[in-house]
């Protein structure tokens, strides 16, 4: 029997239910009544219920606000909200559906980049304000590129499904670009320096083979961060860029965008004093002063203030102290102008890194970027490593952007380091054509990637043609060999040289090198090199070019002695041999060329020992380059030296875009086995060591042939020396690339090794003597001996030759390009001799070198 308290609970409940019941109903009702009271026309597509919702969705209930949210979406093109008696009239007109979005006009870029910008999309809602809006976009996009002209249209194709496709129709127009870059505030250097450390360049009548004058805000940003770094390592400590105003110009064939950057200089400081300030107890300070760059008295140079944060760095890591903090200080002295430079090294926080998250990277491995870092997972984190990890990333070429970015682990003492890189396109292909007083037409196809596959690898090939010179070269070198930084890396090549014009021979050389490289430091590196390769001296023997015919007769050409002819000196018949000196007077190579024909199987070990402090590899204005390169063939081969050549050049800013630099170089070889050595080891030199002399043009020479050329056998021995001054063209935009220059040379080559005697007429004597006995030039001559002279007479005179002279640098789009003038002062004027002078330098006044890419 239920109780009286189980019967009142079941009662509540009851009544529970029955008040739920009739709220839920008066709820729905009036809900339901709500909907009957808003009344939707003229919909096709959108549901009634979906617009009913914007409806009573607002916050105000107002029609006006209801409106505007339906007009938002971009479904419709006009809204209308009403009311009528009790009821809510919401009229519609709905927007068309796209059906696909069309890009034409577009060559200069592509339909993809488009696609990304604009907000119209297939299947999307057609709205007049959103194309219109895109139509700005595109425009956006190609003035961003240079196009600033660019114009854009739209139209809209109705399509019988109730769909329309939009197309967007472009005339690209005319290039446009930077117009002008202007400097405000600037004093210690000119605009033109500063526009000269600037990627970003003006546009000029170049503009249609360059692409530098486009203007792109990342390059512009990274233009003035080298600016700023420039007044940096120059002094200027106060040195800041205080905006940077780009504004694009609309008029007409002037159209382009005006950059005008406001920079304050301040005053040029010099180091007053600097000291390492250890905090830590143990740390053996002498160690850290060792590592210190900037010294007192010296220019404020930022550059050297990061290379000795990272030397104490990690000099401190080195001594057992990973979380060690090095942090620089400065003291400025305005009224001096005085810098008092301090490292401080304390204990910092204990700080792991976590994780290193690599983004953005779509093609470079993430290894390649992971090995530029000097910490990885679990290492101690260092924001002076990190620092450096992202200059070295930047100097790779790989990436548009590079961004580190930290945030907080799982736990305090985590951090997750965070790089954002954007890759860019490493390849190129190139075609090159040029023209060179030594090697005649010349022309190169090149291919190359300095970042194989994503793996950092540099590959290049390279084919090259022209009128006395032709080959092939390829190269592969691995920057990160087994994991280290070992540079390795080997190069395969083929070159053939006519050097008829200047010699009477020619060559083809053939093989391969190996090579490995160690950076030591940031400035020493050593290269060891491994080579193995054939050279095959020809001396041609045509009619056209009858250099042999005085040891080979050419049939119908080569005129003979008659039989019966007697050598005085010798008391022989020479009948049947070609007719000397008769057959030289067209030209004839010497002995010790012909008696070297042949081949020749070089293998040879050596060292690259290279030092470089200059601001710039390829346009260097500040700094010292020297290389020793000791170099010893015999292990296998033919030849059997040791060579060692030496290269030193110093370069220093005069004045404002005045550069002066001095180059000393030398070398010397000798045979190891106490053999003459072979004439293809020996040095052949000309303008390269002395302007104004031609390919092969100086040091010993053969003068014992009837050929006024007096053919160039080489030397063992050579130094030089170069003065130059470089200076920009007055009047000349400096983006141009023209400059000029003044020189003065001084060199000689001199020390022949090689062999003096041949039987060229193949009778078993060497002028008609046994061999052995030597050679007696008073024994023959012209009048003398009608057979060619089995003896190399040489000339060799360690004559100083020293020249003037004038040039022009062309630093062209096309490639590089320069224009020679010298005159020579010094050189040795050879001897008189019943052939007519011979053995003299042979000169060449002018000198064009360059090739072009296009």
């Amino acid at each position: 029997m239920m109780s009286m308290t189980g019967k009142r609970r079941r009662k509540s409940a009851e009544r529970a239910i029955v008040l739920v019941a009739t709220a839920a109903s008066v709820i729905l009702g009036g809900a339901a009544a709500q909907a009957q009271q808003i009344v939707v026309e003229g919909n096709r597509r959108v549901d009634a219920d979906t617009i009913r919702s914007y409806v009573t969705g607002t916050a105000s209930g107002s029609p006006e606000e209801a409106r505007r949210n339906l007009l938002a979406t971009g479904l419709f093109s006009d809204v209308q909200v009403s009311g009528r008696g009790g009821t809510t009239v919401v009229r519609v007109r709905e927007n068309n559906v796209v059906g696909r979005v069309f890009f034409e006009g577009n060559k200069k870029i592509e339909k993809a980049t488009l696609e990304s910008v604009v907000e119209t999309k297939d299947r999307g809602a057609l709205s007049p304000a959103v194309i219109a809006a895109d139509v700005e976009r595109i425009r956006d996009v190609y003035k961003r590129s240079g196009r600033g002209t660019a114009k854009v249209s739209y139209r809209t194709v109705d399509l019988p499904t109730g769909r329309a496709d939009v197309v967007f129709t472009i005339d690209e127009g005319d290039k446009t670009g930077i117009r002008a870059i202007n400097f405000v505030g600037n004093s210690v250097y000119s605009e033109r320096t500063l526009k000269g450390l600037m990627s970003s360049s003006e546009m000029n009548f170049l503009s249609f083979i360059k692409t530098s004058d486009v203007y792109d805000p990342d390059r512009i940003s990274a233009d003035l961060d080298v600016v700023r770094r420039y007044y940096l390592k120059n002094g200027y400590a106060d040195f800041r860029v205080v905006n940077a105003d780009a504004r694009y110009v609309e008029a007409g064939e002037e159209a382009g965008w005006v950059i005008t950057v406001t920079v304050e200089e301040g005053a040029q400081y010099t180091v007053g004093a600097v000291a390492v300030d250890p905090r830590i107890p143990g740390i053996d300070r002498e160690a850290l002063d060792g590592q210190i760059r900037a010294q007192v008295g010296d220019v404020y140079n930022a550059e050297d203030v990061e290379k000795t944060l990272v030397g104490v760095t990690n000099e401190v890591n080195r001594q057992g102290y990973p979380f060690a903090q090095v942090r620089p200080t400065g003291q400025r002295d305005r009224a001096t102008h005085q810098v008092a430079l301090g490292f401080v090294v304390e204990d910092g926080p204990r700080v792991y890194v976590e994780r290193i998250n690599i983004r953005g990277n779509t093609r470079t491995r993430d290894y390649v970027i992971r090995r530029e870092l000097d910490l990885t997972e679990g290492d101690a984190y260092n924001r002076v490593l990190v620092d450096r990890a992202e200059r070295r990333l930047n100097g790779l070429g790989f990436f548009k952007k590079v961004r580190f970015s930290n945030e907080p682990g799982t736990a305090p003492d985590r951090v997750i380091v965070n790089i954002d890189v954007e890759d860019q396109p490493t390849g190129s292909f190139s075609v090159a054509g040029g023209y060179s007083t030594q090697d005649g037409i010349i022309g190169e196809v090149s291919v190359s990637e300095s970042n194989f596959l994503g793996r950092g690898q540099y590959v290049r090939l390279a084919v090259q043609g022209g009128q006395y010179a032709r080959g092939i070269d390829f190269s592969f070198t691995e920057p990160y060999f087994l994991g280290y930084r070992l540079a390795a890396g080997f190069d395969a090549f083929y070159k053939y040289s006519d050097l008829t014009r200047w010699s009477r021979y020619e060559t083809t050389v053939y093989g391969g090198q190996l090579r490995l490289g160690l950076p030591i430091t940031e400035e020493f590196g050593v290269t060891f090199r491994y080579s193995l390769y054939n050279t095959e001296l020809r001396v041609p023997n045509t009619i056209k070019r009858p250099y042999n015919d005085c040891s080979v007769a050419i049939p119908g050409y080569t005129a003979v002695n008659p039989a019966g002819t007697i050598d005085p000196a010798s008391g022989r018949d020479v009948g049947g041999l070609p007719a000397y000196p008769n057959c030289a007077f067209d030209g004839e190579a010497s002995i010790a060329l012909k008696g070297q024909q042949g081949s020749v199987l070089t293998s040879l070990a050596g060292v690259t020992l290279a030092y470089s402090t200059l601001d710039n590899l390829q346009r260097p204005t500040n700094g010292f380059y020297g290389e020793l390169k000791p170099d010893i063939a015999g292990i296998g081969g033919d030849s059997k030296f040791f060579r060692v050549t030496g290269d030193a050049r110093y370069y220093k800013e005069l004045w404002e875009d005045v550069v002066g630099f001095v180059r000393l170089q030398g070398g010397h070889i000798s045979a190891l086995d106490n053999q003459p050595l072979r004439i293809t080891d020996q040095f052949f030199l000309g303008p390269s060591l002395v302007r104004g002399f031609a390919p092969n043009g100086l040091g010993p020479r053969d003068v014992g042939i009837a050929d006024a050329r007096s053919n160039a056998i080489g030397g063992t021995t050579y130094f030089g020396a170069t003065v130059e001054v470089q200076f920009p063209i007055w009047g000349l935009p400096k983006d141009l690339g023209l400059k000029g220059a003044v020189f003065a040379d001084a060199g000689t080559l001199f020390g022949y090794d090689g062999r003096r005697n041949f039987d060229v007429n193949r009778d078993g004597f060497i002028n008609g003597f046994a061999p052995g006995s030597g050679c007696n030039y008073t024994n023959f001559g012209a009048s003398a001996i009608k057979v060619e002279p089995e003896c190399v007479n040489v000339r060799d005179k360690p004559t100083i030759r020293s020249s003037v002279g004038a040039s022009i640098l062309w630093n062209s789009p096309l490639g590089p390009i320069r224009f020679d003038y010298a005159y020579a002062l010094s050189k040795d004027e050879g001897v008189q001799t019943a052939l007519g002078k011979v053995g003299k330098d042979q000169t060449q006044a002018f000198r064009f070198s360059g090739g072009s890419r296009f």
